[in-house]
């Protein structure tokens, strides 16, 4: 299935980890064959990564923070327009599809 969320949108999360819930942040990447999507600021991961020294390659040991993903349901896309967090419905416009926000019909791309 096609996502309706892109890489760049605006998001706020609606449902999941206390600590995120109501947050807002920019779409990262987009994983469409898993249904997720990984947001800047949201669901930081904690990993502790030992130095490893391989052909020449050095990684530096340390505690090192990324973001995680997020299951695409857990997330709405904000209207640029109302700055409401939004369904996302389709337009065609002739040959060109446009997506719109369901509550006030502006356009998202």
């Amino acid at each position: 299935m096609k996502m309706r969320i892109k890489k760049g949108d605006q998001v706020e999360v609606i449902t999941g980890k206390e600590e995120s819930k109501g947050k807002r942040g920019e779409v990262i990447k987009v994983l469409s064959k898993e249904n997720r999507v990984v947001v800047q600021g949201i669901n930081l991961v904690t990993k502790h990564q030992r130095q490893v020294q391989s052909e020449g390659k050095t990684v530096n040991p340390g505690i090192v923070k990324y973001e995680g993903s997020v299951d695409a349901s857990n997330v709405m896309v904000v209207c640029k327009k109302c700055n409401k967090p939004t369904r996302v419905g389709i337009s065609r416009n002739g040959d060109t599809v446009v997506r719109v926000c369901k509550k006030c019909g502006g356009l998202l791309d």
